[in-house]
């Protein structure tokens, strides 16, 4: 055989042997980086080894399945982009299925089933799709009722009839989102949603115009007073009667006012979670029991007859203080607005599973109107129906219930209908 022949047969097979050793290496190399990429994430900022790492299997993967595909289909950079977006996004295709969203879409009431469920933002999509460009608009929706915490159970509350009731108290307790939307085409078929949740922006707003409204109020009262007995006691013909009625006016501002103080300190306690251990179980009868004792003398002024029914031994993580006041507030609640000679249940009991505990403050009042259940745990939010016993509050008192509620790691909800009075019912996670 020449020689030059046999030259090239050695280079051939000396080429095939190298090529060989150099896949294994990189076998070798890939191996070992996967096993010791943990320690080395540990050391060095492998974000950008990452993202490459990402890139170069999403493209394979394109390459080996999505040969033939259309420019219609979300690429990585799309998908990337769209995760940079400090906005909620909801990508949308020609059949109106929801290909990419998050959970908050679900929990806002944007979409159910993975389709579009709020019929605004349905409408504009459609409109994009028929006229292209893109259409903004301020959205209201409903919190999806599942992320609402724990109802009421049927039998352990009332006789509602059917069971409507639920339905109804899962609806009060959701509460509206208010949405900055933004529509516009992705490609051909896709549309995305862009969606900014401005619902804390509003419900401060709210709280504000609430406060300043209510606070105002209840500070120009004692004010007034204050000048008029000022007036009289300035006068040289001084009528000691009229005195002493503006001195009774004025004690009572100021004992209204040392309630609202109160009631203010209380909520600023409020703020702060509860860290559950041993030193700070509560028996939660026994909080009930004192909490209705707290407020037998108005009760027994209004001529409202109130009952604790019970399982004693039910063991809760919390702060006494706390508890105590907050069922104060519901009871004190039930009281003011129910009629005299009427009955006010409270009932301590634990969940069917065994993990939570249940206190329900169930009156035969006035009831709620259904358009003002979403807002009465909202602070200074004081609603229609008024009577002449609640007529000087400042919308505190479920605040501080709700408040309390969150801070044990709990819930409150109500049931509420006009002339039907009112079921509030406090959940508590029980002591581990």
């Amino acid at each position: 055989m020449p020689t030059d022949r046999l030259d090239a047969a050695s280079m051939m097979i000396l080429a095939i042997f190298g090529v060989m050793i150099i896949i294994a290496i990189f076998a070798l190399i890939t191996r070992l980086y996967n096993s010791c990429y943990p320690y080395i994430s540990k050391y060095i900022n492998t974000d950008r080894i990452a993202h490459w790492r990402a890139v170069l299997t999403f493209r394979r993967s394109r390459r080996k399945h999505d040969d033939d595909e259309d420019d219609d289909e979300m690429d990585y950079e799309t998908i990337r982009l769209l995760s940079l977006v400090p906005m909620l996004s909801v990508v949308v295709d020609e059949d109106g299925e929801v290909l990419r969203t998050g959970p908050v879409a679900y929990r806002l009431g944007v979409v159910a089933d993975d389709r579009i469920v709020n019929d605004e933002i349905a409408r504009m999509i459609d409109d994009v799709r028929q006229h292209g460009g893109k259409r903004s608009a301020e959205v209201v929706t409903q919190t999806c009722a599942q992320f609402v915490g724990p109802m009421m159970e049927e039998a352990e509350v009332r006789e509602h009839g059917d069971e409507s009731w639920r339905e109804d108290a899962a609806e009060s307790a959701s509460r509206p989102n208010w949405l900055e939307v933004t529509v516009g085409k992705m490609s051909k078929t896709m549309v995305v949603v862009l969606i900014n949740d401005v619902s804390e922006e509003k419900r401060f707003a709210q709280v504000r115009d609430d406060f300043v409204a209510n606070v105002t109020e209840q500070l120009l009262k004692p004010t007034r007073e204050l000048e008029i007995l000022g007036r009289d006691l300035e006068n040289d013909e001084v009528d000691i009667d009229r005195i002493l009625v503006g001195a009774s006016r004025v004690r009572g501002y100021a004992d209204h006012l040392g309630h609202l103080v109160s009631d203010l300190l209380l909520l600023i306690k409020a703020q702060g979670k509860i860290v559950p251990d041993d030193e700070n179980r509560i028996d939660l009868l026994a909080q009930v029991n004192a909490a209705v004792k707290t407020v037998s003398a108005e009760a027994e002024a209004d001529q409202v007859r109130v009952v604790v029914k019970g399982h004693e031994g039910i063991m809760v993580n919390g702060d006494a203080d706390q508890l105590r006041g907050a069922f104060v507030k519901l009871v004190q609640n039930a009281i003011e607005y129910s009629p005299a000679r009427a009955s006010v249940g409270v009932a301590v009991a634990p969940t069917k599973d065994g993990r939570h505990a249940v206190v329900r403050v169930i009156d035969q009042g006035c009831g709620i109107a259904k358009d003002e259940q979403s807002r009465i745990f909202e602070r200074f939010y004081r609603g229609s129906g008024q009577t002449g016993r609640t007529k000087d509050g400042v919308g505190l008192g479920l605040a501080i219930v709700k408040h309390v509620a969150l801070t044990h790691r709990g819930s409150v909800s109500v049931w509420s209908a006009p002339k039907k009075g009112s079921t509030f019912t406090f959940v508590l996670p029980l002591a581990q």
